[in-house]
């Protein structure tokens, strides 16, 4: 009798045990959701900030809109040092496919070390174009480095650049930055992307590879937020 008992105990133990942590697992999943809605806002304030500048002086070449092939947008990467030093920030990823519509947005992190705008310790709002194919399908790789396979240059800003209507957009990458309320051309040697891989399963609610989002059309359901991202991107 003691026996049963005690296989008794120990079975309310388990399953007691597996509901806290399925109740612990939908907590994370809640949360983790909650966060990517988030950076999707803030993503698109941060792009509309920069395609939107007025300044003649400050104004991106609608040129390389039109031909961009991917973009990112990191609203919030933290500057741990001045001058050279860690950086990481979390940030949103969309390819534009052969019909000219842009994919569902996948999740991503930026990490890097000797960036070549020191701006000492603060947060700065990044926005990456890529121009090329082959910068393109870089995204994919576990762990991307800029400035590695892929040329990476800082962004063309302007009256000059704007007016040049057969400006040579040569780099695989341009990069802009924002600081001190002003977004500027930066070099980012060295930075790496790498997706957020469970958190996209998380944010789309199913089982789906970077792949999957950004080239085969396997997220099925798009949230309301990474639809308002994709709203504002250039046509």
């Amino acid at each position: 009798m003691d026996r049963i008992v005690r296989k008794i105990v120990a079975l309310g133990l388990v399953l007691a045990m597996t509901g806290v942590g399925g109740l612990a697992l939908a907590d994370t999943k809640e949360k983790d959701v909650a966060k990517a809605n988030e950076l999707l806002m803030k993503s698109r304030q941060s792009f509309n900030d920069l395609v939107k500048e007025e300044h003649p002086d400050k104004s991106i070449p609608r040129d390389l809109l039109a031909k961009a092939k991917a973009i990112a947008v990191f609203p919030k990467v933290l500057n741990a040092a001045i001058g050279f030093g860690g950086r990481h920030g979390k940030g949103v990823v969309t390819v534009r496919g052969a019909d000219g519509k842009w994919s569902p947005p996948a999740l991503f992190d930026i990490t890097g070390g000797s960036w070549g705008f020191q701006i000492g310790a603060q947060s700065t709002e990044l926005v990456l174009f890529f121009m090329t194919d082959g910068s393109v399908k870089s995204l994919v790789e576990s762990k991307f480095t800029l400035g590695g396979k892929a040329g990476l240059a800082a962004g063309p800003m302007g009256r000059s650049a704007e007016a040049a209507t057969d400006i040579k957009l040569n780099a695989e990458i341009y990069s802009y930055a924002k600081s001190k309320g002003l977004f500027a051309g930066i070099s980012l040697e060295g930075a790496r992307m790498s997706a957020d891989k469970s958190n996209n399963i998380h944010f789309y609610d199913a089982d789906v590879s970077t792949q999957d989002i950004l080239f085969n059309g396997k997220a099925a359901k798009v949230p309301e937020s990474a639809q308002n991202f994709m709203a504002a991107l250039p046509d």
